[in-house]
């Protein structure tokens, strides 16, 4: 009966919108792998969908503000631990060690510290009240929090999920009122840091590849020039041709079956959508994304606990900045990354821990309807 009674005040419209952008990720797939070695890959998608379908309604029915509590220390620790043990005892895949073998499922731990550092900031947030945060007392605890996966995730070696958590990072900060001077110099010391990149990339090359990895030193590469060497920007002009032959409407598929975007069924997915589907298929993704990042913030807004509205916000920056930056790498506007699209890439824990989220701001949603009630 208590199920029920939550199951009639969850946001059906945002479950609606969430299995549209599932089945477009499983067709995605299908059209990425369809004839070739993989070719049924998107059977384990759904399959993987509906299995994960049930801790998603779990998490929904599940009080947030329990996890919003001391107990989020404890999660917070757990994903810390895992980040460590991938580092000893996680599987080597072309060189970076992210994923841990549970059977026959790859877990990717990151994806989970993602969620578990949300909950601690939101938590910590939370203790304000909508006070100003403090230099020495706020902003400078929740930077270690969100410091210490940044750098674990960064080792193995991940920028691209690093990076999201920079993304929750600022937007969580600027949610949870930091003072607009702060945020000034955080996004001025961000402006800097690029820029010192450039200026040595091109200046002092031989410093600048004492610091970062030669891997991520080609895809500055691409992204600055991609004509300079055809070879390292092969990945990012294929994207952008394979995109701009979709046009309006949609194309062939030519490139992208002919296997000349690398993991075109994962993180390059995005260019399925493009050349296939053109201009109309893009927008009409970016639609369904839209709307559920309205539901979400809607749902942030009427939430009467500012714990269930800093939860929210974090979800949301992390959605906006993996949506922003896969799509912009694949034309032309960021750099390339590892880095995947919710709900449309291809991945088990991306897809888990995309859907755990969801749950949780259903569950804002469920509490602040059960509250509207009360009152």
């Amino acid at each position: 009966m208590i199920f029920l009674r939550k199951f009639k005040r969850t946001d059906t419209f945002l479950i609606f919108i969430v299995a549209c952008l599932i089945a477009i990720g499983t067709y995605m797939v299908y059209e990425a792998t369809s004839g070739t070695k993989l070719d049924g890959l998107h059977k384990n998608n759904m399959m993987l969908a509906g299995a994960f379908l049930l801790p998603m309604v779990f998490i929904a029915s599940f009080d947030y503000r329990l996890l919003i509590g001391k107990l989020s220390y404890a999660l917070y620790a757990i994903g810390i631990g895992l980040l460590i043990l991938v580092k000893f005892k996680g599987e080597n895949v072309n060189g970076a060690y992210r994923w841990l073998d549970i059977g026959a499922f790859q877990f990717q731990p990151s994806e989970l510290a993602k969620l578990f550092t949300i909950l601690l900031i939101a938590h910590l947030l939370q203790n304000r009240n909508g006070e100003h945060l403090r230099f020495l007392k706020d902003i400078l605890p929740i930077t270690i929090v969100f410091a210490v996966p940044f750098v674990l995730i960064y080792k193995q070696p991940d920028l691209g999920t690093a990076l999201v958590f920079v993304g929750i990072f600022l937007g969580m900060l600027w949610m949870g009122n930091i003072k607009a001077i702060y945020m000034a110099i955080l996004v001025g010391v961000s402006i800097i840091l690029i820029w010192a990149i450039l200026w040595l990339f091109h200046s002092n090359y031989e410093l600048l590849a004492q610091y970062i990895k030669p891997h991520q030193l080609s895809r500055i590469q691409a992204f600055l020039d991609p004509t300079s060497d055809p070879d390292k920007s092969w990945h990012v002009i294929n994207s952008i041709n394979a995109i701009g032959t979709g046009g309006l409407s949609g194309g062939s598929g030519f490139l992208s079956k002919q296997g000349f975007i690398p993991y075109i069924y994962s993180d390059s997915i995005y260019v399925i959508v493009g050349e296939r589907f053109g201009f109309i298929g893009s927008a009409v993704l970016l639609m369904f994304y839209f709307l559920m990042i309205y539901r979400m913030v809607m749902i942030a807004i009427d939430s009467k606990r500012r714990a269930g509205s800093y939860l929210v916000a974090g979800i949301v920056s992390m959605f906006v900045f993996q949506i922003f930056v896969n799509i912009g790498m694949h034309i032309g506007l960021l750099p390339l990354t590892g880095i995947s699209l919710p709900f449309i890439s291809y991945g088990g824990s991306s897809l888990l821990i995309s859907m755990a989220a969801v749950g949780l701001a259903l569950n804002v949603g469920i509490h602040n309807r059960e509250e509207n009630e009360k009152s």
